[in-house]
């Protein structure tokens, strides 16, 4: 793989703003997804790909024929092309760090914006390799761009070089993944793939088939409005309703607070006057089990403070939005095999651990197409700290060339 070739790649791709937006129904969500979108689409043709397809949704599709005379399964492999709306993706400025010494990278003087090891210990793992930074005042992007370059520069590398036996791979590009949406309109029997891996994890070496079941909650708290000088007695501050509702959940099962395995509950948006508050969870548990007792504890809490209050201030909204793909992953845990060994062949060391959090994956998954998670390299995602070594972006695009190469061995 060549270093440069991947650098100039990424950069190319984090530079379009291609922002989700959150609060717009549309396919995509915002109309710049379509930029990098058809970038893409002119670039797969002209390294050689075929069937390049972008649809009327943004969702891009492509295929490299086998090269082999018998019949192997057809695998896929998917990233999206939007990036987070926690963070501004405008006018991404990357800077690259070669031959990171392990000390403070300085993103940005003049706001005293840095990135540290003693902080961010993960920078430690990279010493000597080339990192990608933002410039303190944007995400990056490597979520998940890096994925979008790493299925390029390995389907690339399979038409330079023929030698290198596979069968026929499918691959796809989705839209408006950080929004919740990226599996949405994806069209799995027009993909064709018997199983797929989405590249959109973490470090090196992740690897992953359990994900969180996720589900939105909005809690709508009304009070009433009085003038504060004849309020006795009348006036109802529906934000002091909503302190009471947000302490009464357990207070140490926040994001901030758990890992591994361990689900909470994320209170992200509070809007409020006394007249009206709205607050925005998102529920997490690896657990089925957890998870519906989540939605339950969140909903008796509203009942009990109804019932203290004497009606019904409070009203809880709960929506399911994705499961754990283990369910649909572990009947055919060869997948997740293959990679494993894929990656020891090239002395990387598998991090099997759950996610947390999702991917287009734990959707696809249960549309039909297995699909496991594997890493991009970026860390940091969603904000001003994020980067990528180059070098495990390397990695990542070897570790699709070696499926490839490896499902045409084992089902010959």
């Amino acid at each position: 793989m060549n270093k440069q070739n991947i650098i100039n790649r990424f950069i190319k791709y984090v530079t379009i703003d291609t922002e989700s937006d959150p609060t717009n129904p549309a396919f995509p969500s915002t109309e710049k997804q379509w930029d990098l979108a058809r970038l893409l689409e002119k670039e797969l043709i002209s390294i050689g790909m075929k069937d390049v397809e972008l649809d009327e949704n943004c969702y891009l599709m492509a295929t490299l024929p086998s090269n082999i005379d018998y019949e192997v399964p057809t695998i896929g492999f998917v990233a999206h092309i939007d990036t987070s709306p926690d963070y501004t993706g405008a006018n991404v400025k990357p800077q690259i760090h070669e031959n990171y010494n392990g000390e403070d990278i300085v993103l940005n003087q003049k706001e005293n914006i840095v990135l540290s090891p003693s902080y961010f210990e993960d920078l430690l793992q990279y010493k000597g390799q080339t990192l990608i930074t933002t410039d303190g005042t944007t995400l990056l992007g490597a979520d998940d761009k890096a994925g979008v370059t790493e299925i390029v520069t390995a389907m690339e590398y399979l038409i330079q070089h023929p030698e290198i036996k596979h069968g026929k791979i499918r691959i796809c590009f989705t839209p408006d993944e950080e929004v919740g949406k990226g599996a949405h309109k994806f069209d799995v029997e027009k993909f064709g793939a018997k199983w797929a891996y989405t590249m959109d994890g973490s470090q090196i070496g992740e690897l992953e088939y359990e994900n969180f079941n996720a589900a939105g909650a909005v809690v709508t708290i009304e009070g009433k409005i009085v003038h504060p000088g004849y309020a006795k007695g009348k006036m109802v501050n529906s934000m002091t309703i909503a302190s009471q509702f947000i302490n009464t959940l357990p207070e140490n099962e926040v994001p901030e607070q758990t890992t591994g395995y361990e689900g909470f509950f994320h209170l992200h948006t509070m809007e409020g006057k006394v007249e009206q508050t709205v607050l925005k969870y998102i529920i997490r548990d690896h657990d089925m089990e957890l998870f519906q007792q989540r939605k339950e504890t969140m909903i008796s809490v509203a009942e009990k403070i109804n019932n203290e209050l004497g009606k019904e201030a409070i009203k809880v909204v709960i929506k399911d939005q994705y499961f754990n793909m283990r369910e649909k992953v572990e009947p055919v845990m060869y997948i997740v095999d293959i990679a494993e060994e894929v990656m020891k062949d090239l002395n990387i060391t598998p991090l099997i651990k759950p996610i947390r959090g999702g991917t287009d994956g734990s959707q696809l998954s249960y549309m039909g197409l297995p699909c496991p998670n594997i890493f991009a390299g970026g860390h940091n995602f969603h904000g001003r700290y994020e980067y990528v070594p180059v070098e495990s972006m390397i990695k990542a695009s070897e570790v699709i060339v070696g499926i490839a190469e490896k499902v045409s061995v084992k089902f010959k």
